[in-house]
């Protein structure tokens, strides 16, 4: 509400999170139009075009936002904490209460048609962490898991209703068997089951909240339904063989049906609904496809604060820009909330220490996007860092200078902000620049055991003058046991004679495997450990 969209900071499954609410608020938009509250449903319409301001148009995917900019590196194939159980390419396609409003940002109906193709035809494999909701994958579509299962229906907003009709009918195949395992996801609250059961029909809600049915293509040659209000519903489709998949035409109570969807009156009046078949794709749904789209109270873009890492030495450059032409930047750097009186953005911006950047966008009719907000912090010395193993790429805590650039990872550290390492243990070497009296580090770590994230089984720190030769100045064990489940950060206070080295080494040990009665047992814990303080 107050950003227009989920960050990364705001909260975890950021991007899930921002394009399911928005659907949520196009839902309650209906709702409250419906009521004649003109007022509320301006309010959720706006909200319900939340997903544009987390679509990239530079990738095409969308992406994560953190600290006013997009997540960098980027790979929409990589699992990881920003999505629910899933990536960029399963949650791209998601924004059924304004598909209209996402093919005008893709680039146009043949635009969208390509990346539909792009995605089934895509490498399988996904990247960054192992998720077992993710199956049934053909190309990066994951049938076994609900955020794809509109996606096969997408092709009939595009004119293309015949790919439509072979995809679905290759799920129907390929995904459901009569065996104990036959189907190929988890079935949550019956999804699994109820996709197949509407698209054997031959058709599919793809949003909710409308009255129209996307059509796909009938398993059956004859299949009825049996209406609450006793009249009865058919659909038939004259096909010979399981090649005849393909819609040749239709007809809707004897009278030609084109369309490549049917209106929910339209089965709840009862009737037939007869489908001529045939193995060879056609001419159907090529110019009466369904639509939905956001059509008034179109929101201007956020835009987007561009300056690099949340930590700097010396001058940063912040540059303000947008995807959405015809629009002005402008800005504020003391916390203040930004308005077309504060300063317009007309070159990148430089600062010397830490800063709170405040920016808005506003259109040729002066309407105003959201705020969006950047933070950039100064560290408080000059050390460098050296890694001597290598952490989880998808939990980098902010880069190789995450541990020292003085900002602090909360215990949800699906936020991000934790440098994760997992079949390795931690070895870092840090520089102070010149001998300093040094008699304790502290060191940040977090432990939620049911994820896996586990304390180091020991913590060892040495001290050198040269770099090459080390002396120990502290080691200790059992900060918490494995079996404490309750996610919690701890400081562990290093506390030692004190010496005046120029270079301290941190090693945290790994736990190990994750013990027998723990539901990953054997797994490989993580260790994930954020601000290293020196005094």
């Amino acid at each position: 509400m107050d950003h227009g969209l989920l960050e990364m900071d705001d909260e975890h499954e950021s991007v899930s999170k921002t394009l399911e609410y928005a659907y949520d608020d196009w839902c309650i938009a209906q709702f409250a139009k419906a009521l004649g509250k003109e007022e509320d449903y301006n309010n959720y319409i706006k909200r319900a075009q939340a997903f544009k301001n987390i679509f990239d148009v530079q990738t095409g995917f969308m992406r994560p936002r953190k600290n006013g900019n997009w997540l960098s590196p980027f790979d929409p194939r990589e699992v990881n904490n920003n999505f629910t159980e899933a990536n960029s390419w399963q949650y791209s396609f998601y924004t059924p209460q304004d598909i209209n409003g996402y093919i005008e940002m893709i680039g146009g109906r043949k635009k969208m048609e390509d990346k539909l193709d792009q995605l089934f035809a895509a490498n399988s494999q996904t990247t960054g962490r192992d998720q077992s909701d993710i199956t049934g994958l053909i190309g990066q579509y994951a049938h076994g898991n609900e955020p794809s299962h509109h996606i096969a229906y997408l092709y009939n907003f595009t004119g293309a209703a015949y790919k439509t009709q072979a995809m679905v009918n290759r799920i129907m195949h390929e995904m459901y068997k009569d065996t104990p395992d036959g189907l190929e996801g988890n079935e949550d609250c019956g999804q699994m089951s109820a996709w197949y059961v509407l698209s054997a029909l031959g058709f599919y809600p793809v949003t909710p909240g409308t009255t129209d049915y996307i059509i796909g293509t009938p398993l059956f040659s004859s299949a009825t339904i049996n209406l609450e209000n006793g009249k009865k519903f058919t659909v038939k489709a004259n096909k010979t063989g399981n090649a005849d998949f393909y819609i040749q035409s239709a007809s809707l109570n004897g009278t030609p049906h084109s369309r490549s969807y049917i209106a929910h009156t339209d089965i709840n009046n009862g009737g037939t609904l007869a489908f001529e078949m045939g193995d060879k794709p056609s001419a159907f749904g090529l110019l009466d496809f369904p639509s939905t789209a956001i059509t008034g109270h179109k929101i201007v873009l956020n835009p987007v604060i561009d300056g690099g890492a949340i930590s700097f030495k010396g001058v940063k450059t912040i540059r303000i820009s947008s995807a959405q032409k015809g629009v002005s930047y402008y800005y504020t750097m003391d916390g203040s909330v930004p308005t077309k009186a504060s300063k317009k953005y007309i070159a990148p911006i430089t600062i010397k220490e830490s800063t709170t950047i405040k920016a808005i966008a506003i259109d040729l009719k002066g309407e105003m996007s959201f705020i969006t907000t950047a933070v950039y912090k100064k560290m408080p010395h000059n050390w460098t860092i050296k890694l001597n193993t290598p952490y989880e790429q998808q939990y980098d805590g902010g880069g190789p200078n995450g541990l020292i650039d003085g900002i602090n990872g909360s215990v949800d550290w699906r936020k991000g902000n934790w440098q994760g390492y997992q079949k390795t243990d931690m070895d870092v070497l840090i520089d102070l620049q010149r001998p300093t009296s040094v008699s304790e580090v502290t060191i940040g770590f977090v432990q939620d055991s049911r994820a896996w994230i586990v304390m180091p089984k020991e913590l060892i720190i040495e001290v050198s003058n040269d770099g090459k030769i080390f002396v120990p100045v502290y080691s200790s064990k059992n900060f918490l046991t494995i079996e404490d489940e309750t996610a919690q950060v701890k400081k562990v206070a290093a506390a030692f004679t004190p010496v005046s080295p120029r270079y301290i080494m941190v090693k945290a040990i790994q736990y190990g495997k994750l013990p027998a009665w723990q539901l990953g047992a054997g797994g490989d814990t993580h260790i994930f450990v954020d601000e290293i303080n020196v005094r």
